[in-house]
């Protein structure tokens, strides 16, 4: 399937054919070569790309296959994960579960210089923190964040989820102030073993996708931190988009890929 011929950057229906094969937006005149994508890769070769890639193959396995240069794979990769990091959902609004994870190697792993601190689990690690929004039914969406508190995790609710809907999160102080900003909000007291209640109210889905998120992690055997982000973005889109076929998906990624 290939991309409908609207404006990549405002996506106005309205295109001029100009010179040397060009086209221009009649809303925004923005000019572009259609039919380009990144890397000076043909469609073909992303198509094929993206598919490897959606198989769970490394960037060196990917090139292997493809016959296409190791750092060039790499490339298309970053570029890959940085679309995908731009396809965030909209606001949320109905039932929404909230939560909080720390992300970081397991404990046997860490270097001698972190297991003379003695950091501990949980919050207060020194693992990176990582704040998620789930909707029931619906979408996830997770960010990295700086710590774990109601000046940091508030605005991002605000911010994300549509006012009057109803919040479930666990009883950890940053989210005490939640009813006052216009939500329904349910508790679960995981400290004493409550992890549901009759009403339907958990955060079992958010649990959920943290345990995805961190086999997946694990797998990768280590990744640098300034890199997380990226990952953490590709993650998250292929959970969001878990339900379609593979095909589908190299289908959204293009037309991700062309507007970038």
């Amino acid at each position: 399937m290939k991309p409908k011929k609207i404006c990549p950057r405002c996506s106005h229906k309205k295109i001029y054919i100009i010179r040397r094969g060009k086209r221009r937006c009649a809303s925004c005149k923005y000019e572009w070569i259609p039919d380009r994508l990144p890397l000076h890769l043909s469609r073909k070769e992303w198509i094929n790309i993206l598919k490897w890639f959606f198989h769970g193959l490394s960037a060196k396995a990917i090139s292997h296959e493809t016959e296409i240069n190791r750092w060039r794979i790499h490339r298309a990769l970053i570029k890959v994960r940085t679309a995908m990091a731009k396809d965030v959902p909209e606001i949320f609004s109905g039932t929404i579960e909230v939560d909080e994870t720390y992300i970081g190697g397991q404990w046997k792993n860490k270097r001698k210089k972190y297991k003379k601190i003695k950091a501990k689990r949980g919050r207060g690690t020194l693992k990176t923190p990582v704040f998620g929004i789930l909707c029931r039914g619906g979408k996830v969406w997770a960010e990295i964040v700086p710590d774990v508190e109601a000046n940091t995790l508030i605005p991002l609710i605000t911010k994300r989820v549509k006012c009057g809907s109803t919040i479930c999160s666990d009883t950890w102080k940053s989210y005490t102030g939640i009813a006052t900003r216009g939500y329904v909000h349910r508790l679960v007291d995981h400290a004493k073993g409550e992890y549901a209640d009759k009403q339907g109210n958990h955060i079992n889905g958010l649990e959920g996708f943290w345990g995805y998120l961190k086999r997946k992690l694990a797998s990768k055997g280590g990744i640098r931190k300034e890199r997380l982000p990226l990952y953490l973005a590709e993650y998250i889109w292929r959970y969001n988009h878990r339900k379609i076929k593979i095909e589908k998906q190299i289908d959204k990624l293009l037309i991700l890929l062309y507007k970038t």
